[in-house]
């Protein structure tokens, strides 16, 4: 319903519409705004700029949910593996409001982390990492990963669980050691799910997020924070230009089945198999 219902909503790209005025009465222009997203060099070529900065940091981080799955399916002790995965995966429940309470707590400039490091004599005085433009991308994608690891390795934990025993104890009797398991069983085996959840991420690479790019932006970082579904919200909502909000979002949903199309494309020559 809310991903298919809304899409009625897309005839207003194509009128020049006014909130209070009905749609009837509203002057249709055709592709004007569809050709505005494409001469808008300043704001767009920015914010794309943003977006792909940060998608493309998300994707190449994306290994390290598989590790992570790796090194909590070796550990021994399930007490010890229980807990460690239920605190690693508690915080995707928090919401980005909280995470920004909690940041602006240890990062601000009177904050935990500058407290630390001025009594350590690490540094000099206070570091604005909230408000620092240059790493803004950097530590925009480590709170997200610190936000999804544990969710993600869930899926890869499930993945492991699927491997055939055997094959780890044809392994093990061939004189395989836990790091030969590891590396000839556990990763292949992995690899057809993160093939697939790799490919997805490639194809979203427009939709980051937006509750997160908005909970942080400020005017120190706004230039390098904002991508692409903030910036709609920008102009659809701040701005009330809801005609070129439109435009924009329908734009990104056809880049986005393009990118889906062609990666499915791709993995259907390399692995044989498509994932649509």
């Amino acid at each position: 319903m809310f991903n298919y219902v809304p899409l009625f909503g897309w005839v207003y790209a194509f009128f020049d519409y006014k909130p209070g005025i009905p749609l009837a009465d509203s002057k249709f222009v055709g592709l004007k705004f569809f050709e505005l997203i494409v001469n808008d060099g300043g704001d767009m070529a920015r914010v794309l700029k943003n977006t792909l900065a940060m998608g493309l940091l998300g994707i190449l981080c994306s290994p390290l949910p598989v590790l992570f799955a790796i090194m909590l399916n070796e550990v021994k002790p399930k007490f010890f593996r229980k807990f460690v995965q239920t605190a690693a995966t508690f915080p995707n429940f928090i919401s980005w409001v909280i995470v920004f309470s909690l940041s602006f707590s240890i990062f601000s400039n009177e904050g935990l982390f500058n407290r630390v490091m001025l009594s350590l004599g690490v540094i000099d005085e206070p570091t604005n990492i909230l408000g620092n433009l240059g790493a803004v991308w950097y530590f925009q994608t480590a709170l997200l990963i610190w936000k999804s690891l544990g969710w993600t390795s869930v899926i890869y934990l499930a993945a492991i669980a699927g491997i055939d025993s055997e094959i780890y104890e044809a392994g093990k009797m061939d004189g395989a050691g836990r790091l030969k398991l590891i590396w000839h069983v556990t990763v292949p085996g992995l690899m057809p799910t993160f093939i697939v959840l790799l490919l997805l991420s490639v194809s979203n690479i427009l939709t980051i997020g937006f509750d997160q790019y908005y909970a942080f932006k400020n005017p120190l970082v706004a230039d390098n924070i904002e991508v692409l579904d903030l910036y709609v919200y920008r102009i659809g909502i701040a701005t009330n230009d809801y005609s070129y909000a439109t435009a924009i979002g329908i734009a990104k949903t056809f880049v986005g089945i393009v990118l889906l199309f062609s990666v499915n494309s791709f993995a259907k020559k390399v692995r044989g198999q498509s994932i649509v």
